[in-house]
């Protein structure tokens, strides 16, 4: 089954913005578009007829207008479009879960306060079985025009970042652009060197050989089922985050693998998708590990 690419819609300039990237993005892949917006009633008293009929017919009439103005500027992309009552959390999981990506606006006011993920963006983020894209309001075409690569983060074995790695190339071809592939590496405490990790170093010819030749495995299926990509081998000493957010000016979009740590008091995303969704200046795309 084709899935379609999935926009979360809610009137704001940062779900206008995910739209319009949701849509150039259907059109690139040739998918369809579906525009959603989750609602729930609520009690007008200074507007008649606010019954619950009538505000999901507000829902449905403010999400169909969103859908015939991204339909006149993509002619011939099919559009569909859903009014889906209850929190907005539970129904944008579930839109995901039918979803080739679920994209989302998120408020941004520069590079150094970065993007403004509210408690729904992390919720969704944390819950969603498919990939999510957080993408700042004003962003706009030319910036996917001036920024040419596709940058992703690897992490750990090849299978760790599989589906990172696996978005980000399909992005990159459906665009024509480059995927810079960045593997950061920090010096290991003393007590992690073992006699088998001290001889995968020797035969390596040292740690920088080492990270370089586990970068190059973890392409390798990849360059492989896209021989027309471009790519770029991005290794440098430095933590996950800090490496990432060094590049992020060359790029249309970043991609990160999602991992979550959940406590007593709820789950949060890892350190590094948090830095990258906080500080990038373009859109992120977080990707759970089995999708």
């Amino acid at each position: 089954m084709t899935r379609p690419i999935t926009a979360g819609f809610d009137g704001t300039e940062e779900s206008l913005a995910a739209l319009g990237w949701a849509a150039r993005e259907a059109v690139r892949r040739g998918l369809a578009l579906r525009v959603v917006h989750a609602w729930r009633f609520q009690a007008l008293e200074a507007v008649e007829e606010a019954d619950p009929g009538t505000q999901a017919q507000w829902a449905r009439e403010a999400v169909a207008g969103a859908a015939r103005d991204i339909g006149e500027r993509h002619p011939g992309l099919e559009v569909t479009t859903d009014a889906l009552e209850g929190g907005p959390v539970d129904a944008l999981v579930a839109a995901a879960a039918d979803a080739e990506m679920l994209v989302l606006g998120s408020r941004g006011h520069g590079a150094v306060v970065g993007f403004l993920l509210g408690s729904v963006g992390q919720q969704v983020i944390v819950e969603a079985e498919r990939p999510v894209v957080l993408v700042r309001a004003g962003d706009k075409p030319a910036a996917e025009v001036a920024g040419h690569e596709i940058v992703v983060g690897q992490q750990g074995d090849p299978e760790d970042s599989a589906a990172a790695l696996r978005f980000a190339f399909e992005t990159a071809a459906a665009r024509g652009a480059t995927v810079r592939a960045v593997r950061a590496w920090t010096l290991p405490p003393l007590f992690a060197y073992s006699p088998g990790s001290l001889k995968l170093l020797d035969d390596a010819g040292g740690l920088e050989p080492f990270e370089q030749k586990a970068l190059a495995a973890a392409l390798q299926p990849w360059r492989d089922r896209f021989p027309d990509v471009h790519v770029v081998e991005h290794v440098e000493m430095g933590s996950a985050g800090q490496v990432l957010l060094s590049v992020a000016g060359r790029a249309q979009l970043m991609v990160v693998g999602r991992r979550v740590h959940r406590t007593a008091v709820g789950a949060r995303i890892g350190s590094v998708a948090h830095g990258v969704l906080h500080h990038a200046g373009c859109p992120v795309a977080v990707v759970p590990p089995a999708c």
